[in-house]
C-alpha cells in the first residue's frame, strides 16, 4: 500500500475505514433526511456540509503520506461535494434539493481538513496508535 503512511500501524483498516466514511456521506446525501424532532437553525445544513468534508480530508491527511496524493484526493473530494448536489437535484429531486451553497461548503470543509497538513496535527492518527502499546 504505497498510498498508505508506512508508519501507521493498521493502514489497510485506517484505509478501509476512509472509504467507508467517504460511502457513508454518499449515501446518506441521496437518501431521506430524517424527520427533525424541530426545525434546525437556518442554514445549518451548511455546517453539516463543512464537518463532513473537513472529517474525510482530515482524515486523509491521517491516512495518505504523499502531497501529491493529499492533492488529487482533495480535488477528488471536491468534485464528489458538487456531483452529490447535481445528483440531488437531478436523481432524487423528490427528496432532496440542489444547493451550490452546500457545495461551497463541502470545498471549504477538505481545504480546512487539508490545510491541516501543514500543521502537527498531521500526525494525530500516528500519535493515537503510539500510545497503545
Amino acid at each position: 500500500m504505497a498510498l498508505v503512511r508506512r508508519d501507521l500501524r493498521w493502514p489497510r483498516a485506517w484505509m478501509v475505514l476512509w472509504l467507508t466514511a467517504i460511502l457513508a456521506v454518499i449515501v446518506l446525501s441521496l437518501v431521506p433526511p430524517p424527520p427533525m424532532p424541530m426545525e434546525p437553525p437556518k442554514d445549518f445544513d451548511k455546517f453539516l456540509h463543512f464537518a463532513a468534508y473537513f472529517a474525510l480530508a482530515f482524515s486523509a491527511v491521517q491516512v495518505f503520506e504523499r502531497r501529491t496524493h493529499l492533492m488529487a484526493i482533495a480535488v477528488g473530494l471536491i468534485a464528489l461535494g458538487f456531483a452529490i448536489e447535481w445528483a440531488q437535484g437531478t436523481l432524487a429531486p423528490q427528496v432532496r434539493m440542489a444547493d451550490g451553497w452546500d457545495g461551497l461548503a463541502d470545498t471549504l470543509g477538505v481545504v480546512v481538513g487539508m490545510a491541516l497538513y501543514l500543521t502537527p496535527w498531521r500526525n494525530l492518527l500516528l500519535r493515537l496508535e503510539q500510545m497503545r502499546p
